[in-house]
């Protein structure tokens, strides 16, 4: 006789097996980026004064206040680990819990092989479990393994443990987020769609409280601000990860519940009827009709984000005038306040140039899934030439991704020149179209590995993710030039400054250019799969 959580534990060590490979990575990049905090601070900075002229510094820095939230405790191994890995890999970890419950249940009924396995013993909601199991397995596993890397590095014992609590709470939220999604949503790519966006926006909503100095009660507004008010290296109080588990809790009844009312491969959200005649599109036009939801989507989204960070830039004002270190800094004539205001609007649209590339990225990492799932080789095969395929994706991916920096830019250049900050819209308009051939390159780098080398094409978003790093916090910690030029967008002019050097741009649009006929002639030569 079948219960409703009949073939729980075989489904579940067949998962973990064939799931373990994909979760590894997630758990080691987590732990790692922890633990080379403490080891990184320990060795860069390792005395009173390096570590009080760094705490300056990121103060006087809105723009990473931003991304990686407020640094409370600076002039310890623990508080510089929980700025510098506490949020970002909250993010990381959600990210990997979402990805592993969309896999292993809305992407198994898009398969066919959730049909299968509920035609034997194990039920629907077993499943769901399973799923959301693994999650909890990646969690756990995320907590004990990040403890020990960290501990061993140098970490305190409390702030070690509230920072792998930290983690694993949020990769167990976004399990129960994606565990709804999978079931509001008719496919898997809607699904990671909707739960990344919430994931997304929860991240966005914290970084943007945060900066605009609103009353500390905001913090409960997204489970990130729960994390945050653990104090880790501070206060160390485990008492918010309770509303943490509560939300898990919620989720996860709701997800239990959708299921067992929607029937087996639809969502609860019905799919749009297709139309009656099938379009006439050729080849060139494929790219686009594949990923037009989603970057409709991301224009959207990068719109709104642009309007955000835009009404940020007054707040620099005040940031200023509560850091007595930034207030020196500009009394010794170094900046005066709309230059500041404007290095501000740089710095985020650079940000904005690396989400843009992920956008790109996403786009030609689909041709080499078409290839894997065999759809290539029949268009190929016929009149249509590698070249005009290929070039039919790498068009999409080079205009959607400035097509989104520039309207972050328009959204961001709108906000800040009504709210009177002395920065003009045409100047940031300007500095988004600067930034889009550094863009291209991060892209001609994904086109470059899927082109030429499908197997290595994972350095295309190592790229992105190292573009990052350089780029946000080079200045910070004084890399030398040669490390800050690793970034293409290092190499991106500030067009207010009195003579914007364009020769670095150039050589980044060369490069660019040449990365993408590596990518162009490798897919030429090479067998496809």
């Amino acid at each position: 006789m079948r219960t409703p959580a009949s073939g729980v534990r075989h489904l579940f060590k067949v998962a973990l097996h064939q799931d373990a490979r994909n979760i590894a990575p997630w758990v080691m990049l987590i732990s790692v980026l922890s633990a080379t905090s403490i080891l990184g601070y320990r060795w860069v900075f390792p005395e009173q004064s390096d570590r009080i002229s760094l705490a300056r510094a990121l103060g006087a820095n809105p723009a990473l206040e931003l991304i990686f939230g407020p640094a409370r405790e600076l002039l310890t191994n623990d508080g510089f680990n929980a700025w510098r890995a506490g949020g970002l890999g909250a993010f990381f970890a959600g990210l990997m819990a979402i990805l592993i419950v969309v896999r292993n249940s809305r992407a198994d009924e898009d398969s066919g092989r959730a049909e299968l396995i509920a035609s034997g013993v194990i039920t629907r909601r077993a499943r769901l479990v399973v799923a959301v199991g693994l999650a909890a397995a990646a969690s756990l596993l995320l907590f004990v393994v990040c403890f020990l890397l960290t501990w061993l590095s140098g970490g305190e014992l409390a702030p070690t443990l509230m920072i792998s609590a930290n983690f694993a709470a949020s990769a167990l939220m976004f399990a129960g987020v994606a565990a709804v999604a999978a079931q509001l949503s008719s496919d898997a790519r809607t699904a990671s769609t909707l739960a990344v966006a919430v994931l997304g926006g929860s991240y966005v909503l914290r970084g943007y409280l945060g900066m605009s100095g609103a009353p500390d009660w905001t913090e409960w507004l997204t489970p990130f601000g729960w994390l945050g008010r653990t104090g880790v290296a501070t206060d160390n109080d485990p008492l918010p990860l309770l509303a943490a588990a509560g939300l898990v809790v919620v989720l996860l009844a709701v997800a239990l519940t959708l299921q067992e009312h929607r029937d087996l491969g639809l969502g609860m959200v019905a799919q749009r009827p297709g139309p009656a005649g099938a379009a006439r599109f050729t080849v060139d036009a494929l790219p686009w009709r594949l990923h037009r939801t989603s970057l409709v989507v991301w224009m959207v989204a990068l719109a709104f984000l642009g309007a955000v960070w835009g009404s940020l830039v007054v707040s620099v004002q005040d940031v200023i005038a509560d850091n007595p270190a930034m207030a020196s800094f500009i009394a010794a004539g170094a900046l005066d306040v709309d230059e500041l205001n404007f290095a501000f609007v740089a710095t985020i649209l650079h940000l904005v140039g690396i989400i843009a590339a992920v956008v790109g990225a996403q786009v030609v990492m689909r041709v080499y899934t078409e290839e894997v799932a065999d759809r290539v080789e029949p268009l190929v095969a016929g009149a249509i030439s590698r070249w005009r395929y290929l070039a039919g994706n790498v068009t999409v991916a080079l205009a959607a991704s400035a097509a989104v920096t520039l309207v972050a830019g328009a959204g961001m250049g709108l906000v800040a020149d009504a709210s009177g900050a002395g920065v003009a819209f045409a100047d940031v308009l300007l500095q988004a179209a600067v930034t889009v051939p550094a863009v291209w390159l991060l892209v001609a780098v994904s086109v470059a590995a899927v082109g030429a080398r499908p197997a290595v094409r994972l350095v295309g978003w190592a790229v992105i993710v190292a573009t990052f790093g350089i780029t946000l916090l080079g200045p910070t910690f004084d890399f030398p030039d040669w490390a800050m030029a690793i970034s293409p967008l290092h190499h991106v002019p500030t067009v207010v400054a009195d003579d914007p050097s364009w020769t670095g741009l150039a050589w980044v649009g060369g490069v660019a250019v040449a990365l993408l006929a590596i990518g162009f002639i490798g897919f030429r030569r090479r067998d496809l799969r």
